[in-house]
């Protein structure tokens, strides 16, 4: 089986974005949501179902589109409502495509409130839905960085106690961009995969959690390209090698969008820290002049990785199954 553990409801019917506006507008609950499973199924259907199928992935692990996740609109309350009418349209996905897709969700954050309020939907989402993890936003100001770091144990460490209690790892992905320095996909994104890292190499949350486990996105941000800036880092600080500080509980995934970063990760990164992603449909969706392939279609860089063939199991499975313990035991209740 191949599992692509980062993928996002893009393209869901525009019923979706109409309710978010009128959110954006003033109103936190403007009503019910009125989709039907027929629209639901044609947008997976020819969308992210029918990329899967084209280029040979059996698996998604999917949650609400990351740039709409929009933690900085509205209050808590608002967060609240819009958090729960995603979650419960990729809940709907899945029990139309449950041999394709399984849910992760996001959580309800706003920024000034401690990610403890996030709990209760995180239980919801697990306990009641099925789902195997969860979306993290380390930034939910959406790029003023106002709240305090992944390393805050009064801020943060609720949500890690329950993470491990429910034995469900976080993807770290920040959502939408307000500020204009940084473009949300290209400069926010890679903005925050990295200094998720940092701020990890610098603490002893694993010491507290030793089971905890954090997916950082986009390969990496420039993680891998840096490996050794921040294994000196590390060092000066006089923190313990990486194979104990972090790698026990810090994974990447592929959405690297060219052969050449591909090859890097998987020789810098260990292969044990790598999961297959694709993270389609998703932010960059055109095809790549010099290969005459979508730039996300990152299975065949994947394919052609310097790399053995036990290698690329664990990479496109087995990896996966390690890092969301719940995969395995959920998959076979949806059949």
């Amino acid at each position: 089986m191949i599992i692509d553990c980062h993928g996002h409801y893009t393209t869901a019917p525009k019923e979706l974005q109409a309710f978010r506006n009128a959110q954006i507008d003033g109103n936190d609950n403007p009503g019910p949501l009125n989709i039907s499973d027929d629209q639901i199924a044609e947008t997976i259907r020819n969308g992210q179902l029918k990329m899967q199928q084209d280029r040979g992935s059996d698996l998604t692990i999917f949650s609400p589109r990351a740039a709409g996740m929009g933690h900085h609109i509205g209050t808590a309350k608002t967060s609240e409502i819009w958090s729960t009418l995603c979650n419960d349209l990729i809940h709907r996905v899945v029990k139309l495509f449950p041999k394709n897709f399984i849910g992760v969700c996001q959580l309800p954050q706003s920024p000034g409130v401690a990610p403890a309020n996030c709990i209760k939907e995180l239980e919801r989402c697990v306990k009641e839905l099925g789902f195997v993890g969860c979306n993290l936003n380390p930034d939910p100001s959406g790029g003023k960085w106002i709240d305090p770091p992944m390393t805050d144990k009064k801020w943060w460490y609720p949500i890690y106690e329950k993470m491990v209690e429910l034995d469900v790892p976080a993807m770290v992905h920040v959502s939408m961009s307000c500020n204009p320095n940084f473009h949300t996909t290209g400069a926010h994104y890679i903005n925050g995969d990295t200094t998720a890292f940092m701020q990890f190499i610098m603490s002893d949350i694993f010491k507290d959690f030793p089971t905890l486990k954090f997916i950082i996105p986009h390969g990496g941000g420039a993680v891998p390209y840096h490996w050794g800036r921040y294994r000196g880092l590390a060092q000066d600080q006089k923190r313990a090698p990486f194979s104990e500080l972090v790698l026990k509980n810090v994974f990447f995934d592929t959405c690297v969008y060219h052969q050449p970063g591909i090859d890097l990760l998987t020789k810098v990164i260990p292969i044990d820290n790598i999961l297959f992603a694709s993270e389609m449909i998703g932010a960059v969706r055109g095809i790549d002049p010099e290969t005459g392939h979508h730039f996300d279609d990152t299975k065949r860089y994947v394919d052609k990785a310097p790399i053995s063939a036990a290698d690329k199991q664990k990479i496109f499975e087995a990896n996966a199954r390690k890092v969301y313990p719940r995969l395995t035991a959920q998959l076979a209740k949806q059949g």
